[in-house]
């Protein structure tokens, strides 16, 4: 068991670490409520998952190394309660288990098998009961969940075209958002696993350019988007159940940088515009780390901790953002910013109100709670008509 050290840091106070932040996507996960977070820890031919537990007054890392070291390209998830999702590539087929602490051990509970020479695992699914997988086909992608279920993986949805990201629309687990490609163009579309996967469109910038979901906060409705509609990639956003038009800031097109977000903050109920939101910026001297508001309408730049997990963090519900990272000295650490809070935009919009301005529909299901159902964002103004930011 590994002790994490909590670093109370002011925006900016913190130099990079240059080996560590230019790594590539760490694989660092972190559960859907916010208390896990799983790598796969160790290099070259000595890896092995590695759970972190946040929630707790002084977080720690947990390794989780079996008799044999894990493949590089095996991928690892936290489940809320505590264990960890795996996905190893067993010659034609993908094999998922569950790791555990086990007394001085690891515990380990098989799952079953998918027949595929690739998978990929979803995020951790907002209601914190199940974990799923995208497993590609010959002329569709499958979804299928492989952990809480009745027994064993099971196929839940079947969707046509190459699929691709993975971003959950709702928090119960039912809306789900990928980039499907068709026809040489890729649009992301809502996939509902409650009623077989039925598919609906969800990104429609122009006919001919590729939209895809990055991120999405589902409540306050903010998306993140990417799209060539204007001929070359500009992220922007959009609000879910709106056909208020995506916007595309100027201040997130930065010259010789590629911007990712990564975070959303919580708690911003039906106010997307107010909600900041992490990004990690990749440059020729290394990566650190942007924050934004729609409202804000300017991009905050601040360096990151030494030995930042590039790409990875969260947001805390009193609006700090964490940050985990690992060095020499501190094996496994957080850092926590703090950053400063902007006016909020006049007028909160209500849910009855947004559906209907957006045209949009709000329905039930079993008395499961209120899904706005996706409604495509239309054009944006990229070319006459620049919006502010």
């Amino acid at each position: 068991m590994t002790a994490c050290a909590i670093e109370a840091t002011e925006a900016g106070d913190t130099a990079g670490d240059d080996m560590a932040v230019r790594s590539a996507d760490s694989g660092f996960t972190i559960s859907a409520d916010g208390c896990y977070a799983a790598r796969l820890a160790g290099t070259g031919d000595a890896r092995f998952a590695e759970r972190w537990t946040l929630d707790g007054h002084e977080p720690y890392a947990v390794p989780l190394p079996l008799g044999q070291p894990e493949e590089p390209d095996a991928e690892v998830a936290p489940m809320t309660d505590g264990r960890v999702l795996i996905r190893r590539r067993v010659a034609d087929r993908q094999a998922f288990s569950l790791l555990y602490p086990a007394g001085k051990g690891t515990g380990e509970l098989p799952l079953g098998t998918v027949e595929s020479t690739a998978a990929t695992l979803l995020p951790p699914a907002p209601n914190g009961r199940g974990g799923y997988a995208l497993v590609p086909g010959e002329r569709s992608t499958a979804v299928w969940l492989v952990t809480g279920g009745a027994s064993g993986p099971e196929r839940v949805a079947e969707v046509p075209g190459r699929c691709s990201g993975g971003v959950w629309l709702d928090p119960t687990g039912r809306m789900l958002a990928l980039d499907r490609e068709k026809d040489g163009i890729t649009k992301a579309v809502a996939v509902d696993l409650e009623r077989g996967g039925e598919v609906t469109p969800l990104l429609q910038i122009t006919e001919e350019s590729n939209d895809r979901l990055v991120l999405a906060d589902h409540e306050s409705g903010l998306l993140l988007i990417r799209s060539d509609a204007a001929g070359h990639d500009r992220l922007g956003w959009g609000v879910l159940g709106s056909l208020q038009p995506a916007r595309f800031p100027e201040c997130l097109r930065l010259a010789d940088a590629a911007v990712t977000p990564f975070a959303i903050q919580p708690g911003r109920m039906l106010m997307p515009e107010s909600c900041a939101v992490a990004l990690r910026i990749d440059a020729a001297a290394g990566s650190w780390v942007g924050v934004w508001r729609p409202s804000g309408r300017r991009l905050l730049q601040l360096a990151g901790p030494a030995g930042w997990l590039a790409g990875a963090g969260l947001w805390n519900r009193e609006g700090q953002l964490q940050l985990p990272y690992t060095t020499g000295s501190v094996p496994c650490g957080v850092a926590r910013v703090e950053v400063p809070d902007l006016p909020l935009p006049p007028g909160p919009v209500t849910e009855s109100a947004q559906a209907e301005s957006a045209g949009g529909e709000l329905f039930r299901g079993g008395g499961s709670p209120v899904v706005r159902r996706p409604v495509p964002l239309q054009q944006a103004p990229l070319i006459g008509r620049v919006t502010p930011g």
